[in-house]
């Protein structure tokens, strides 16, 4: 019996799924490759779960074409990639390396060739090294290299016409030198907020270059936006959910659509160096030079409570995990609550599809109306092989199916929801907890390489086929 359709979805809804060149190409000195910060960053004891390092990964440099015919098994319409800049610009200097760039020419013809669109990223947070040892993203020379950096590979890479210039940069900046759990690993609150303006300022850079090299181009960035209640009406939650909000979405969406930072963001920081005195006459212009879409990464949502209300959240049956009570700024205490009764991903996070459709509302009715890709949607799970040399994962299945239908509801609700890229076509090496995590749809042995397409590839293979979400999972 054929089951019922739930959801369709528009006729040109883009179909795709997502990776990141650090977390599977390995390679890391081939081809005159330098190091990235996190190539030093999980060789330096203690930053990543088990010593593990992106050396090998996945060894997609080398398994690429095995990779791409999985994209075609699939049936994804597009491919969203990020290239590796000390791949391309080693040691973060002027001259361009041919080998390096050989690389995602074939990789870019392959998909070419499958009749898959290429959606390349120019920045996942792969760093060279010799940038971040002159100060990295709290340097503005390093917004002038990542120039140069745009001019090669928008200038030498043909067949593509959709650029993504960041992604997630609040990541970059702030897990990377605000709270020191990501490369290049500094716990420096001035230093995040000079880091956001530099990352921010790029964008426009970036924006600028490609559109002078290939005027019809289409170009956009990726933003990990929040969903976030808050713990109760009490005003100490309310405060430090706009404060939360203000760091993870105003201080990114304000400069991007309005030409100017959230003033409470400004005089949050206003008692920290370098922060905001980094900012230039002309920089916020640049900043907000108009985009042709937005991308969005969402897994979970955030409950909220405010200085002082440790208690009354426990009461309440929220576990807050290690977050000190004393936790400076404020909006830390905000990290690891955990809502009773809801179930979770191995990451620990909080599966609630509703918090992704409340955010692409809120982008549409506060900020733009440009079109909105899901560059990022997926969770990890504790999956295994199983007697049957087959990988299942219902789990993952449900929450892509309850996702999935938040985006539905989204477009229903009047959302210019272009597309959808679940995160991750393979497992993968997940930052800081190296390979303890897996969130691909294919599964990876680490030691021999081999690739297994779960129960997930293979539901979501039928949801593009059909351009719909089945009514059950």
């Amino acid at each position: 019996m054929t089951e019922r359709i739930a959801r369709d979805f528009p006729e040109n809804f883009l179909w795709g799924t997502a990776t990141a060149s650090y977390q599977i190409e390995g390679a890391v000195t081939e081809d005159g490759r330098t190091p990235s910060i996190w190539d030093t960053f999980s060789k330096t004891p203690g930053r990543v779960t088990n010593g593990d390092n992106g050396d090998v990964a996945c060894d997609h440099y080398h398994r690429y074409e095995e990779d791409l015919d999985l994209l075609a098994k699939l049936g994804v319409k597009a491919y969203r990639f990020s290239l590796a800049w000390p791949r391309i610009h080693p040691n973060g200097g002027s001259v361009a390396n041919a080998k390096g760039l050989d690389f995602y020419k074939r990789l870019v013809a392959g998909l070419l060739e499958r009749n898959i669109t290429p959606l390349p990223t120019m920045y996942h947070w792969d760093l060279p090294q010799d940038l971040e040892d002159k100060g990295g993203w709290t340097n503005r020379d390093t917004v002038d290299r990542f120039g140069e950096y745009v001019q090669t590979i928008v200038g030498g890479l043909e067949g593509i016409d959709t650029w993504t210039t960041f992604n997630e940069p609040w990541c970059a900046a702030w897990l990377g030198y605000g709270y020191g759990v990501h490369a290049p690993g500094h716990s420096d609150i001035g230093a995040a907020v000079a880091a956001t303006h530099h990352l921010l300022l790029a964008h426009g850079v970036g924006v600028d270059i490609a559109r002078s090299l290939q005027p019809e181009i289409k170009i956009g960035l990726t933003l990990n936006l929040g969903a976030f209640r808050p713990g109760s009406n009490n005003q100490a939650d309310l405060d430090a959910l706009w404060r939360v909000d203000g760091n993870q979405n105003r201080i990114w969406l304000d400069p991007l659509f309005k030409g100017e930072y959230p003033q409470d963001m400004v005089d949050l920081y206003s008692d920290t160096t370098p922060a905001f005195t980094v900012v230039k006459d002309g920089d916020l212009k640049k900043i907000s030079t108009p985009i042709d879409f937005l991308g969005v990464n969402f897994y979970s949502p955030g409950t909220i409570f405010g200085a002082g209300r440790h208690k009354e959240a426990r009461e309440a049956g929220f576990n807050l995990g290690p977050i000190p009570e004393d936790a400076k700024p404020d909006h830390l205490r905000a990290l690891g609550v955990e809502t009773p009764g809801r179930p979770k991903t191995a990451m620990g996070w909080e599966v609630d599809a509703s918090g992704l459709r409340e955010l692409l509302n809120r982008v549409k009715n506060d900020y733009t109306d440009i079109p909105i890709y899901i560059t990022e949607n997926g969770a990890a799970y504790y999956d295994y092989v199983n007697a049957n040399g087959a990988v299942e994962d219902p789990e993952r299945i449900q929450y892509l199916a309850e996702h999935l239908n938040a985006c539905a509801g989204a477009i229903e609700d009047g959302v210019n929801l272009a597309g959808y890229f679940v995160w991750s076509l393979l497992d993968n090496f997940e930052w800081a907890f190296g390979y303890s995590r897996r969130f691909g749809i294919v599964w990876i042995d680490y030691d021999t390489g081999r690739r297994i397409p779960k129960s997930s590839f293979n539901w979501y293979r039928d949801v593009i086929k059909n351009n719909a979400v089945p009514t059950k999972a």
